[in-house]
């Protein structure tokens, strides 16, 4: 199936008995790692942090392994549960505007992610039919954002974490992940007015299955393999992206304003440490 072919339809009012005083408002929902990019943008800032001294050797090694095993097979409900405890535990005390630096000088070559080309002309598609696109993440907002601007995106959702004194807490004030991601996402709806039931979601992780469930035009991209088989016994498109692409000219240098709203980037750059850390206990750095 050609990545284009699911956003080609447009939702016909006078067929679902919607209001046809105006056209029906709908969106695009995109999970990033691994739909949009190529690879986790949660693991890059792990050289950059380890150089700063937020993190050890070890922390670094597992993040390296972690960017493997993610590439691999992705992480299921258990291991991001894991995942979550690990990284609120890790980054706690972290001095904020200290995070904020790292990441202002080393977004636009560190954060350069490759976007899958076939994701690009996707979501060019959906703008080009009038729909909204909106990237939905579980990584950390101040990473999500930049990408999703990159990429012509409407709105971002990702995780917030809670800072108090310029210093992270170890809470997470919003976890955008699993049934936290429809949350959001029907908040978003209600308040820009999109018919759900006409909109798109596309996710290569069977994490994000309330997502898909939650949208007329449920999509997967990659997808692993509990989720493949959900979509085939489903009938749900399964879109293969192999095409990934630098968005280096697309992404501008980080300015002032950019760097401000890098507070809480601990969260998403760890994400893959506490993956491995709850899959290599076995092993001995």
């Amino acid at each position: 199936m050609s990545a284009s072919g699911s956003a080609a339809e447009a939702p016909d009012a006078s067929a679902t008995g919607a209001p046809t005083d105006g056209p029906v408002r709908t969106a695009a929902f995109f999970d990033l790692d691994k739909t949009v990019i190529a690879k986790s943008s949660t693991l890059a800032f792990s050289k950059p942090f380890f150089a700063q001294g937020l993190m050890n050797r070890r922390a670094v090694l597992k993040s390296t392994y972690a960017q493997f095993l993610f590439l691999m097979s992705g992480a299921d409900h258990d291991q991001m549960d894991r995942m979550r405890a690990y990284v609120t535990n890790m980054c706690a005390g972290w001095d904020v505007e200290q995070v904020k630096s790292i990441v202002g000088e080393t977004l636009h070559d560190v954060v350069t992610p490759l976007v899958f080309a076939e994701a690009a002309e996707l979501i060019a598609d959906h703008k080009l039919c009038g729909r909204d696109v909106v990237m939905v993440s579980a990584s950390g907002e101040e990473i999500v954002a930049p990408i999703a601007r990159a990429l012509g995106a409407t709105h971002a959702m990702a995780t917030r974490m809670v800072v108090e004194d310029g210093k992270y807490t170890g809470e997470i004030a919003f976890y955008c992940y699993g049934e936290g991601k429809v949350a959001a996402i029907r908040e978003l709806a209600e308040r820009e007015g999109y018919a759900l039931e006409h909109s798109y979601a596309y996710s290569d992780s069977i994490t994000d299955l309330p997502m898909l469930e939650a949208v007329g035009h449920p999509n997967v991209v990659n997808p692993d393999r509990t989720l493949r088989k959900e979509a085939a016994a489903r009938g749900w498109p399964v879109l293969d992206f192999s095409k990934p692409v630098s968005l280096r000219d697309r992404i501008p240098a980080p300015s002032g304003a950019a760097m401000a709203t890098t507070a809480a980037v601990g969260i998403s750059a760890l994400a893959a440490g506490a993956l491995t850390y709850s899959l290599l206990r076995r092993f001995a750095f």
